[in-house]
């Protein structure tokens, strides 16, 4: 997806904080830049988990060999004053070199891989190929009983081609989570 605003909207129901009138929930993108060392992914997962935040998607890498970075890419839910209150939490731990919100800073691209395991024989089988082709899967594994398709895109692509195997015979999925950049020369946060 290229995309600037990816703010999908739900009505949000907290057990921790009801309020007589129930704030949207909106999706974010967080792009955060960390120091890669010990112990750092615990300290995020912990702000998370101790606040009773929400993940959806989470993805880590070193980024930059020579200056010990790596990039958390963090998709979240929530009000947007808990995504200002996320992002300030996040700003303020001590690895935590930059946290950038793609949804609202920046035009970005993202995209998810999935493993996906069908089982099926005859009709299924062949209709499995072709829906694979048209959604640009490739079967990465094949044998008698079953395939298994590498599948990269947008979490909607991703979703629309794993309900599509469903009925054929759908048996197991795999993904990566999303990994977003911004777009244009400069990096995050610039």
């Amino acid at each position: 997806m290229t995309g600037t605003k990816r703010q999908k909207k739900t009505k949000s129901v907290s057990v921790y904080a009801p309020a007589p009138i129930q704030a949207e929930k909106e999706t974010h993108i967080l792009a955060v830049l960390v120091n890669n060392e010990p112990g750092v992914l615990a300290r995020v997962i912990g702000l998370f988990s101790g606040r009773g935040y929400n993940i959806e998607s989470l993805t880590v890498a070193e980024t930059d060999q020579d200056q010990h970075l790596s990039r958390i890419t963090i998709v979240s839910t929530g009000t947007p004053a808990v995504i200002n209150q996320i992002k300030a939490q996040l700003d303020r731990l001590v690895p935590v070199l930059e946290v950038s919100d793609l949804t609202v800073e920046t035009a970005y691209v993202e995209r998810e891989l999935a493993l996906v395991k069908v089982a099926c024989s005859g009709d299924k089988r062949i209709e499995a190929l072709r829906s694979a082709d048209i959604f640009r899967a490739r079967a990465v594994d094949s044998t008698l009983e079953s395939f298994v398709f590498e599948i990269t895109g947008t979490t909607e692509k991703v979703n629309a081609f794993i309900d599509l195997m469903r009925p054929l015979g759908l048996v197991d999925v795999s993904r990566t989570g999303i990994a977003a950049i911004s777009r244009g020369k400069d990096p995050i946060g610039a």
